[in-house]
């Protein structure tokens, strides 16, 4: 009983997506990462040194699954995008946009983690983008209603 939606309604939100890649021995391997959508792809972040990274120049060949899941309102939808992955310079600019989607605006966002841990203008960061071969979205919030879609308690994107 798939329920496609529409997948900015997913994308828009500053969720966790899970990135997986494949190993040089053939395993699968899944990585949590921020993202953006923008252009028309999929952005994580990465660095030069990152397992990910490596994998993606291996085998560019990549899944992310994306999960919006509120149990209490019963809503859950589930984004699939599949295929053929780069690994770019960094962006500043579009990692700061990544910075304020996820930590709010820079005056609220926590300087420690942002010096030593984002580290926005390091040599090293990376990311990794995703043009989708194909997208899948798959709307279940029914698991409490029955038949009938949950109702968003939150508003969607325009």
């Amino acid at each position: 009983m798939p329920h496609p939606f529409d997948p900015q309604i997913v994308l828009s939100r500053p969720l966790i997506a899970i990135l997986s890649t494949v190993s040089d021995k053939g395993a699968p391997r899944n990585a949590p990462v921020w993202f953006a959508w923008e252009a028309e792809a999929l952005w994580m972040l990465s660095d030069a040194g990152a397992s990910s990274a490596a994998r993606v120049e291996a085998n560019p060949q990549v899944a992310v699954e994306i999960v919006d899941y509120d149990n209490e309102a019963g809503l859950l939808r589930h984004l699939g995008l599949r295929g053929t992955a780069t690994v770019e310079p960094m962006d500043t600019a579009l990692f700061r946009r990544l910075l304020r989607r996820y930590l709010g605006p820079e005056e609220a966002q926590n300087p420690w983690f942002v010096q030593n841990v984002a580290r926005i203008d390091d040599p090293n960061g990376r990311l990794i983008r995703l043009v989708p071969d194909s997208i899948f979205t798959n709307d279940v919030s029914f698991f409490r209603t029955g038949p009938d879609l949950a109702q968003p308690a939150r508003s969607e994107p325009d």
